[in-house]
């Protein structure tokens, strides 16, 4: 029959599963209670730990640890900022380039940061040279690629969670950008800046696939997929507490993007 040759046959949809995004989360939230339960509250990570990033594992061979750092947390509240930022950026990036190309930036960028800071460990044992934990290296990473994609979208931050301050995205990878650069001038905290910097150059430096990787999820999107809004707290414009994203109109707008890309990605 026609309509069971190759070309007449229509692209077959899938029920809705669940995002990698919320997979991602569910997975560091996960490992943290065995964290909690293997090693207290707060986790200690000091003493010849296999999975937490340091300059001895890797010298010692232990190279996984560059990946399972990514999914452990020092604390509560590091693992819910960190949860945040991969929430509210992490869906929007997944759904603009497809789930395989978040997984491979959020984890290319958490190898990235890793090697930044142990390289930076190397270099100044005594103030980087530590284990260290967190997913905020690939979060840093999917900040910046939003910013790549998005450099005109308006955010609005709860600054100290009080204070609303409204943004560009670019302007957000700046501020973010100066403030790791800052902390490893200065290096008074307890935070892995190095990490951070690797992420963020990470995102921005894959910046010349996202645009034919989003073309290309565009086209296999569901022609009627309704259009769905994102909670963050924190956003934009029309609604103060929804980030709209782009889904049923999503090729148009990419179409436009893409004519557009080079001159607005050098403005980041």
């Amino acid at each position: 029959m026609l309509e069971d040759r190759d070309y007449m046959r229509q692209p077959a949809y899938h029920e809705p599963r669940m995002s990698f995004t919320v997979a991602l989360l569910i997975l560091c939230a996960i490992v943290f209670v065995i964290e909690c339960i293997a090693c207290g509250y707060p986790p200690n990570f000091s003493g010849g730990n296999y999975f937490a990033l340091s300059v001895d594992g890797l010298k010692h061979g232990y190279v996984w640890q560059l990946l399972t750092y990514q999914f452990m947390h020092a604390g509560l509240m590091h693992i819910l900022l960190n949860g945040w930022a991969i929430y509210i950026f992490g869906r929007a990036i997944e759904e603009t380039l497809g789930s395989k190309n978040f997984l491979i930036l959020f984890l290319t960028s958490g190898v990235i940061g890793g090697i930044f800071q142990a390289l930076a460990g190397w270099i100044w044992p005594d103030y980087f040279g530590g284990p260290v934990v967190g997913a905020s290296a690939g979060a840093f990473g999917l900040v910046a690629a939003f910013a790549v994609l998005f450099p005109e979208r308006e955010l609005m931050l709860l600054l100290f969670f009080v204070l609303p301050l409204r943004l560009r995205a670019k302007t957000l990878l700046l501020f973010a950008a100066a403030l790791a650069v800052f902390g490893l001038v200065v290096h008074g905290d307890n935070i892995a800046n190095a990490a951070h910097l690797g992420g963020m150059l990470t995102g921005i430096g894959r910046n010349g696939n996202f645009q034919g990787a989003a073309l290309r999820h565009a086209n296999l999107s569901p022609p009627d997929q309704p259009k769905t809004k994102v909670d963050s707290g924190v956003p934009l414009r029309a609604n103060p507490t929804k980030i709209f994203l782009p889904t049923s109109s999503c090729k148009r707008k990419l179409t436009r993007f893409s004519k557009k890309f080079q001159r607005t990605a050098s403005k980041v």
